[in-house]
């Protein structure tokens, strides 16, 4: 898969699960903004699968 196609890919995932994830909102709101960043990156099936493309990358 070239780097093109990898970087189409996450747009596409962060399009369709990240942009109006409850989750997100919901932790931002009550925890706080870093929680939910660590909670989307460590936590999350979806982000899991960004984090894992994106090692890809490097």
């Amino acid at each position: 898969m070239s780097k093109r196609q990898m970087l189409q890919e996450l747009s596409e995932i962060m399009d369709t699960y990240c942009v109006d994830c409850l989750l997100k909102k919901h932790f931002r709101e009550e925890v706080g903004k870093s929680y939910a960043h660590s909670f989307c990156i460590n936590k999350c099936t979806v982000g899991q699968k960004i984090k894992e493309i994106g090692g890809k990358l490097t």
